[in-house]
Order: C-alpha cells, then sequence, then structure tokens
C-alpha cells in the first residue's frame, strides 16, 4: 500500500487544516524532485502484497501530468509500478471540468482506475460558504465526463452536520448524489479542525457549532438512503455498491502496513508509525514505537469502524470485564458468528462505546 500526499491547492476549505500551499511557479517540479527522491530512498520500505495506490491531499487533481509521470515511472524504476489493484486520484470538480477529457484519459493511460471526486454538496450556497471552487452543476458535470471517460469505479464525498445546514437540504443533496450512481460514497461530519478558517470564526462568534441532535439526525438520514439505495455500510463514514469496498482505505482499518511519501504523510510499518514533516523542501522523517497495550487498542478502534467486526477471542481477551455484556443488553454490541460488531443504528456514537470497552 502506498500514500502519496501532494500538497497543493488553488484555494482552501474553511473546514480543512492538512497541510497544503498555494502552487506558485516552480512549486511542482521541486516537489516532484523531492519525491522522486524519497521514493529511491525507501524503496525497501514498499510492500506490494495489497498492491494499491492513493493520491491525496490537497488537490492531486492540480499536479500537472507530466510531474505525475515522473513519479510513476520513479515508482516503477524501483521495483513498484503498476498495474495496481486499486489507483485512486482525488480531484476537484473543477479541474476535471476544466482539463476535461484528455486529462482523464491521460490519467487512464498512467493506470488510474478509481477516482474519488470531492464533492462535499450540491447545494450553491454551501459550496459558496465552504469556499469550495466548484458549484453544483461542474460536480455533476466532473462525474459525467469521468463517466464518458471511462472510469467505472468512482467516489464522491460529502459533509453533513454543519449548523446551516438544513434536513431539507442535506436530503436532496443525498438523493442528488444517487441520481449520479456513484460505486462509492464517502460521508464525513464536519469537526472544526484547529488551524482551521472555521476554528477562528467559531472563536470569533461567527460560527455556532451543529447541536449532536440536529448531526446524528442526518446521520440517520443518510444511513436509511443510502441502504434503501443498496448500499453496503461497511464503515463508519463509508458506502459502497457491494464488490466496490475501498481496497486501499480498509487496508488501514485493518492495520496494514502502508508507505506514506511526500511532505506530511504518515506510514504504518505494521509495529510503529512514522511522518513527514509538513514542508516542501528536505522535509524530515519522525518515527514512533507502539506499544502492546497500543497495538490491542488501536485494533479495537479501528475494527470496531468497521461493519466486519472484531474478533471474539481478541475482544475478550482485551476488553475490561463485563463491559461486553452490559453493551449487549444495550444493543450497541452484537454478536455475529465469531465475530462482534457495532450495528449500525450506534454507529453514530461508536467512540464512545469503544471507551467503555477499553
Amino acid at each position: 500500500m502506498i500514500y502519496i500526499h501532494v500538497p497543493f491547492c488553488k484555494s482552501f476549505c474553511i473546514y480543512c487544516d492538512f497541510y497544503s500551499e498555494i502552487a506558485e511557479e516552480g512549486m511542482f517540479s521541486r516537489y516532484t524532485d523531492q519525491l522522486c527522491a524519497e521514493i529511491r530512498r525507501r524503496k525497501e520500505e514498499m510492500d506490494d502484497k495489497t498492491n494499491t495506490l492513493y493520491f491525496g491531499g490537497g488537490t492531486p487533481s492540480v499536479l500537472p501530468l507530466a510531474d505525475l509521470t515522473r513519479i510513476l515511472l520513479t515508482l516503477e524504476d524501483c521495483g513498484h509500478g503498476g498495474p495496481y489493484t486499486e489507483f485512486t486520484l482525488e480531484a476537484n470538480p473543477d479541474d476535471i471540468v476544466e482539463k476535461g477529457r484528455p486529462y482523464l484519459d491521460s490519467l487512464k493511460m498512467l493506470g488510474v482506475n478509481r477516482m474519488s471526486i470531492g464533492v462535499q454538496s450540491f447545494d450553491d450556497d454551501l459550496l459558496r460558504w465552504m469556499n469550495r471552487r466548484h458549484d453544483a452543476a461542474r460536480a455533476k458535470e466532473a462525474f459525467r465526463l469521468c463517466r464518458e471517460a471511462g472510469f467505472s469505479n468512482i467516489s464522491i464525498d460529502l459533509i453533513f452536520g454543519l449548523s446551516n445546514l438544513s434536513n431539507d437540504t442535506w436530503q436532496k443533496t443525498i438523493d442528488e448524489a444517487l441520481a449520479l450512481q456513484p460505486e462509492h460514497i464517502s460521508c464525513y461530519q464536519l469537526t472544526v479542525e484547529g488551524d482551521s478558517v472555521l476554528a477562528m470564526r467559531l472563536e470569533n462568534g461567527e460560527y455556532e457549532e451543529a447541536p449532536d441532535e440536529v448531526c446524528r439526525r442526518q446521520y440517520d438520514i443518510l444511513c436509511e438512503k443510502l441502504r434503501a439505495a443498496g448500499y453496503n455500510h461497511y464503515e463508519i463514514s463509508n458506502f459502497a455498491k457491494p464488490g466496490y469496498e475501498a481496497v486501499h482505505n480498509s487496508g488501514y482499518w485493518a492495520r496494514r502496513p502502508y508507505v506514506g511519501l511526500g511532505p506530511a504523510a504518515h506510514s504504518f510499518s505494521g509495529r510503529g508509525r512514522s511522518w513527514n514533516d509538513a514542508t516542501l523542501d528536505g522535509y524530515g522523517h519522525t518515527e514512533e514505537a507502539l506499544s502492546v497495550e497500543d497495538e490491542k487498542v488501536e485494533t479495537l478502534m479501528l475494527a470496531l469502524r468497521t461493519a466486519r467486526g472484531v474478533d471474539e477471542e481478541f475482544l475478550q481477551a482485551n476488553c475490561i470485564p463485563g463491559s461486553i455484556d452490559q453493551l449487549m443488553k444495550t444493543g450497541a454490541l452484537v454478536k455475529q458468528g465469531r465475530r462482534y460488531r457495532i450495528p449500525e443504528d450506534h454507529f453514530f456514537v461508536s467512540d464512545e462505546i469503544i471507551r467503555q470497552l477499553v
């Protein structure tokens, strides 16, 4: 599993605090030089057992094709080229529409077989408030162009839990998403991150967070509509048509090792985690070992985010005594075969359930 962080955006969304830069002349080639050097330096860490490649960001769709090609050729030279089981590229709808069909055809030729489009909403007022570059019409046009280019595995992102998002608007957004028939939908509750513009607005009294009951109702609407449409709710924030569950992201939840490349990218070796500095030039690499207790808690937390849940013996051996029976009595935990899982109607409060277990 290989993750590549592309730290460039044309503008910043008000809720985001991921490391990213407004791209200027010369930045792309400098970034690509550094990244290719890192690929060569860390090639022995890469494992092709899962064989997935994911370009995230930032906004990977702002990266010129020449730089993307150079990165892929470097991976190939180091023995980690395609074809990949799953090759995902995150894209902004505006970039797709502006670059058009030739860009998408080139992505297909380079081996990209899964597009992840950052739609976030189909309400133009909300999109403007978020400082997104696209409107609803361009989001739909971007999806159409991807379909016409032959992409048969498309994921879209949506956001709920905004204090200025009504239930009616949220239902309409879901309906418009379903009308496109994407293979995968990721839906995230808005969180106020420390260094974001939204955090400043909250502190200044210009924004008020949505109450828990509003967020819960919007999550329930989401689950009901996507279940009725035939989507498998396989992880707290992720829904897929059968057979289109994200291979790469599922590896994270199963704690499979992965190598993160690029500024601010994180990696996992199986026993420890590491991360790169958030800078374009000469970024360093920090490592952190996980204790046995850390590994147990992390395994439980990640597994219980998924519909598959966690192995019976592992949970019983590593939870607070009596917690399983107590949670099963309230319906917050169920057992299927030799696995325990949190049922969908309790996914929204999964963090609290996991705290009670560990």
